[in-house]
């Protein structure tokens, strides 16, 4: 029995001793994180939004960490298959994500096996409402004109966006719920396709950001009828909101790094470090604006809690919509 015992402690002690090795060494990883390139999954096209800050942002981190930081475009699924990898990914901050509000809009639709508990927020770099937007010889001038052929022609008019679930589909149905009409939604995988279709004359309209669209404005190929927000975009100042034309109705995305939960605080804290500097980067802030994108920087916890508040949110709108499973 005495035997016994002393071997059984001895097992123990060698176990803690190896758990402690393991985690001592896990804390020397991540304290002198990163020794290599860290990729950055973007769910989506390259050339909508969400691709243009992630680019920006890489370029900027490069001048905060001693690595690069590579951006890799994961489409499908309204972005569920992108988002899905970064949170199934190692938590070892090697594979870290670009977040959408995605996050909290497809596991209420019962499309996505994550959930916003899934992830680490570390920072918000911009925030962008939907906008409704035509071809430039499109017969609607204003958006009450728009309005009304839709609900002359009940399914008719298409509607692309960025996915089925995505914020910009939402956007649109929640436009149909607030004045009766009834639109042919079509996904894309992105904003860019949706607008490459909408050049093309396969659908009528995108349910998209300003800044997705702003090339396309400034070659005068397309025109924006409306934004969803509760003020006029600063860079689109003639645009009227749908609140001017007594339609209650603001919907927005958002877009920032998120890493998957259990992610070491250490590797969290230096990603967080890197990221507020390089969202305040002169350089990163203006390159934002030359693509008509909105800086908007929350720090970690302030950036977590917004995302906590649009879960509650899009789960309320998506159940009313008929939408969450």
């Amino acid at each position: 029995m005495k035997v016994s015992a002393r071997l059984s402690r001895t097992i123990l002690s060698a176990g803690l001793s190896a758990g402690l090795l393991i985690a001592g060494a896990a804390a020397v990883q991540a304290a002198d994180y990163p020794t290599k390139p860290v990729e950055l999954i973007v769910p989506y096209a390259a050339g909508g939004g969400t691709d243009l800050v992630a680019r920006a942002f890489a370029d900027a981190a490069k001048k905060q960490l001693p690595q690069s930081i590579g951006v890799v475009n994961k489409t499908g699924g309204g972005g569920a298959v992108g988002l899905t990898e970064i949170m199934a990914a190692r938590a070892d901050g090697y594979k870290i994500g670009m977040g959408t509000v995605e996050i909290t809009l497809l596991p209420h639709m019962g499309v996505a096996r994550f959930s916003v508990d899934d992830f680490t927020p570390v920072a918000r770099l911009n925030a962008e409402p939907s906008a409704i937007t035509v071809k430039a010889d499109a017969p609607w001038k204003t958006v009450e004109e728009f309005l009304a052929n839709a609900k002359a022609n009940p399914g008719k008019v298409r509607i692309g966006n960025s996915g089925t679930g995505a914020i910009w589909h939402l956007a649109a149905e929640a436009l149909e719920e607030k004045t009766g009409t009834t639109f042919n939604h079509i996904p894309f995988d992105g904003a860019n396709p949706a607008v490459t279709s909408l050049l093309g004359g396969h659908i009528e309209a995108v349910s998209v950001s300003p800044a997705e669209v702003s090339s396309q404005l400034a070659a005068g190929q397309l025109r924006m009828l409306a934004v969803m927000a509760d003020q006029r975009q600063k860079n689109f100042p003639d645009v009227p909101t749908l609140k001017e034309k007594g339609i209650d109705l603001s919907v927005a995305t958002w877009r920032g790094i998120v890493v998957p939960k259990k992610t070491p605080a250490a590797v969290v804290d230096t990603l967080r470090t890197a990221s507020k500097a390089a969202a305040e980067d002169q350089a990163f802030r203006d390159q934002l604006a030359k693509m008509n994108l909105t800086w908007a920087y929350a720090d970690g916890p302030e950036f977590g809690q917004a995302m906590q508040k649009d879960n509650a949110f899009f789960k309320d709108l998506m159940t009313k919509l008929g939408m969450a499973k």
